[in-house]
This record gives structure tokens, sequence and C-alpha cells, in this order.
């Protein structure tokens, strides 16, 4: 039965490509119109053919192209889904769903120092009321104000904020 280089190839199933490396080789022939013989190709090539290399270089070669296909499937996953990621960090960074870290901490600190220095001020302001009221002298509840409220202060301090 005569056939085409493809038709050979699917008949001994293998690519192309090896039944074109086979006819380059003279490992098999064509006929005058190009066509192959599939009786005749048979012999020759199971004649021609040093099985042992044959057999080393089909393992050599799917263990590479294996290998080297799942690398870089692996590394286009990965780079797919970096990019989804950047993508939906954008959209929620875009819906103010994601804010930045040194922007938070300049103003957690900033407000910090207002709440501190309200607090500060707040025995100067509020001393001679309360001293009227309570009838009492005014400089002395200025002072024992002033403690309590530094130790109050010192001691929410301490607390610190981990933004890791």
């Amino acid at each position: 039965m005569k056939t085409s280089i493809r038709g050979y190839a699917r008949h001994r199933g293998v690519s192309d490509k090896a039944v074109r490396k086979a006819i380059d080789a003279q490992r098999i022939t064509l006929d005058k119109n190009g066509q192959i013989d599939t009786e005749q190709a048979d012999l020759e090539w199971d004649e021609n053919t040093d099985q042992t290399k044959q057999n080393l270089m089909m393992a050599v070669d799917q263990n590479t192209s294996a290998k080297d296909k799942n690398s870089y499937t692996k590394i286009k996953t990965a780079h797919e889904l970096y990019k989804a990621q950047l993508t939906q960090f954008a959209l929620q960074e875009k819906k103010g769903q994601l804010i930045h870290k040194d922007m938070v901490k300049a103003q957690v600190g900033q407000l910090s120092r207002q709440v501190r220095d309200s607090w500060m001020n707040w025995p100067s302001r509020v001393s001679a009321l309360m001293a009227a009221e309570l009838e009492i002298e005014e400089h002395q509840l200025h002072i024992i104000l002033e403690r309590y409220v530094r130790e109050h202060l010192n001691d929410i301090g301490d607390g610190k904020l981990n933004f890791d």
C-alpha cells in the first residue's frame, strides 16, 4: 500500500519529522512519485534503524520535552497568577479597600501626638474651674491633675501597634 509521509508516520506511530529523518538518512526510500510503500518501508525501517539508539533518543527527547514543557507551564502559571493578583490589588486600591502602610503609620502617629497634647493641656484648662467648684486651692489641684494625666499617658503609651 502506498501512502504519504504523514500517512506513514501515523502508520508507524511516529512524527512526520522522524519519517523525514529516516528518508534523509536513507533508512527508508520513496518511490519516484514521492510515495512510501508501507510494507517495504517497514522492512527498511527495521533493518536500517539501530533500536538501542532509537530507544535512548526517544527516552531523552520525551524526558527533556516533558521537563521543559512542565517547567514552562509552571512558570507561565505563576506569571498569570501574579498578574491576576496585581489586577486584584489595583482594583481593591481603587475601591478604597487597600491603603498604604506608611500613610497609616504617619496618620496614627499624628493622631497620637494630638491626643497626647490635648491631654497634657487639659489640667491647665480645667484646674481653675474644678478648684472653684470644689472650693480648693487651684495650684495644688493643677499639679495633682498633671501628675495623674502624665501617669495615665505613660501607661497607654506602652502599647504598640503592629503593622506587619
